[in-house]
């Protein structure tokens, strides 16, 4: 089992950037982990994603090219960087972790993730 807890976040004008960080308990060599986001009234979803040894990743559209996944497994912490921030990336934002015993595979479906961060607020203003 791993908890994670994330950090990082807070309020931004549009434009701005910020890096969120996801710190877990135990070591996350053994999972592929992700990014999700839920803003208020909508359901929680998919933003990015990262393979164990964080070769691979894969980002929503709506984040493309704006939004960087990245992983550390010597400190156990998954990032999310993040630049060109728009008013309609405000949500809360969860750090995942799934189990998997590939290392090519990271996940887009919330019901892969086993663990869950207990998020972290984001604020983007126009």
């Amino acid at each position: 089992q791993v908890q994670l807890v994330e950090s990082g976040g807070g309020l931004v004008q549009a434009g701005g950037s910020l890096r969120l960080s996801c710190a877990a308990s135990g070591r996350i060599s053994s999972y592929a982990m992700g990014w999700f986001r839920q803003a208020p009234g909508k359901e929680r979803e998919f933003v990015a994603a990262i393979t164990r040894s964080g070769g691979s990743t894969y980002s929503a559209d709506s984040v493309k090219g704006r939004f960087t996944i990245s992983r550390d497994n010597a400190k156990n912490t998954v990032y999310l960087q993040m630049n060109s921030l728009k008013p309609e990336d405000t949500a809360v934002y969860y750090c995942a972790a799934a189990i998997t015993y590939s290392s090519a595979s990271y996940y887009l479906n919330r019901r892969d993730y086993r663990y869950w961060g207990q998020g972290t607020q984001v604020t983007v203003s126009s």
